[in-house]
């Protein structure tokens, strides 16, 4: 019920303009802002969906993001593993030249001086540092060198050469987010890409009487193996070789010790996480001792990296030793070789991946941004139309007001 008084006309002109008023100013938001929802009550299903639509597209941005990151380092490392190729395969070329038989001893320490520049040439390029600053294969260790050098008297040289190269590095691999739960596992390991020869371990204590005391667990390529209380060496071999790593391990029939060998070229990585198995076997120190130069005093090991195999040519060079180097020098070369080629290729086989992923990221971004257009977008034709209908009503409310309230103090002078 409505109670008419001479004040009822001017309160509902009044309410009716500020009403106008609201409207415009929303219309007037969404034409600043080009967005249709201002508040989540304007439309909520559709903000449901904007604010879904805007994370999406966020993750997917960082997705690519990731990905062309990811692209960029591996563009980076391949050039400094092609450089090491090509140095390799002149070291390759002086080996085949050393051991012709034909050459005087002179003649090979000639060719021993540039043996050794080629050396420091592809320990540079192991030690290469990538734009931002990291190392490109030190593995997860990215601030410091992937390789430590040790200086020595060699003999046939009257300097201090280079006598043993180290990995100062760690052999985790890095996962790099690409989509929705899905990674792309990166290695980056230099015992990997540098490596000659599959690594062998002969273990020096017999093992037969060997029973764990209690429970533990061992890594073995970052792999953890759960040793039981009661376990034999059987089987720990069994374990070891059904863990899915690339090692394979057994018993050595003369001396009964455990023997463990990598499937490709590499260097094993062992340590006790829990208790000390490989400790008690002889395969490893103790865990003072940080992998992988833990190796026991009673294991003997064989397979050594690219830059041993080059420092082996060196020195048989310099005492003339033309055997050493047709024989096992070149042997463990053409394996080097073969290992840096299918590192090469991996890591080219990752960057496909990673360029496949920044295109579909892409695609998606574009369909995403369609979907959020969609729901949030305004329809800028519209707003226009609507914003001059408010207005034009807006000027019809007050000329109608101003004929309603058109007494004025003249009208009472007459």
């Amino acid at each position: 019920m409505y109670r008419i008084s001479s004040q009822m006309t001017n309160s509902d002109t009044q309410l009716n303009l500020r009403l106008q008023e609201l409207r415009q100013n929303k219309v007037s938001n969404q034409i600043g802002s080009q967005q249709r929802i201002q508040e989540l009550r304007d439309d909520p299903l559709a903000a449901g969906h904007l604010v879904r639509y805007q994370s999406y597209q966020k993750r997917v941005a960082r997705f690519e993001k990731n990905s062309q990151t990811l692209s960029d380092q591996l563009s980076v490392r391949e050039g400094y593993m092609q450089q090491n190729l090509e140095v390799l395969q002149r070291v390759r070329e002086l080996a085949v030249q050393g051991a012709n038989g034909i050459n005087t001893k002179d003649d090979l320490k000639n060719m021993a001086s540039e043996v050794d520049e080629l050396l420091k040439e592809l320990i540079q390029n192991a030690n290469a540092v990538g734009p931002d600053g990291n190392s490109l294969f030190a593995g997860t260790r990215t601030h410091g060198a992937a390789f430590e050098v040790d200086m020595g008297n060699v003999p046939g040289s009257g300097e201090p050469l280079i006598a043993n190269v180290r990995y100062a590095g760690d052999m985790l691999s890095t996962q790099v987010e690409v989509d929705e739960n899905a990674y792309l596992d990166v290695n980056n390991a230099g015992n990997r890409v540098f490596w000659a020869e599959p690594q062998q371990l002969f273990g020096g204590r017999d093992a037969t009487s060997w029973q764990a005391k209690e429970d533990g667990v061992v890594s073995v390529d970052g792999q953890e193996i759960k040793i039981a209380a009661g376990d034999n060496i059987y089987s720990l071999v069994s374990k070891i070789n059904n863990s899915g790593v690339a090692v394979k391990a057994s018993v050595d029939p003369i001396t009964s010790a455990l023997n463990l060998q990598t499937t490709d070229s590499r260097q094993l990585w062992l340590e006790d996480i829990e208790g000390n198995t490989l400790n008690e076997l002889g395969i490893i120190k103790d865990a003072a001792q940080r992998p992988p130069y833990n190796i026991g005093e009673s294991t003997r090991v064989s397979g050594g990296s690219l830059f041993d195999s080059v420092i082996a040519l060196r020195n048989a060079m310099l005492s003339g030793d033309t055997e050493t180097i047709g024989t096992r020098v070149l042997s463990s070369l053409d394996g080097g070789l073969n290992n840096l080629v299918s590192q090469i290729a991996k890591n080219g086989s990752v960057y496909e991946r990673a360029q496949n992923e920044i295109a579909r990221n892409s695609n998606s971004n574009l369909n995403v941004t369609q979907l959020i257009s969609t729901e949030g977008d305004l329809d800028f034709t519209k707003a226009v139309t609507d914003m001059k209908m408010l207005d034009y009503v807006q000027q019809a409310t007050l000329k109608r007001a101003s004929q309603m309230y058109s007494s004025t103090l003249l009208n009472y002078l007459k």
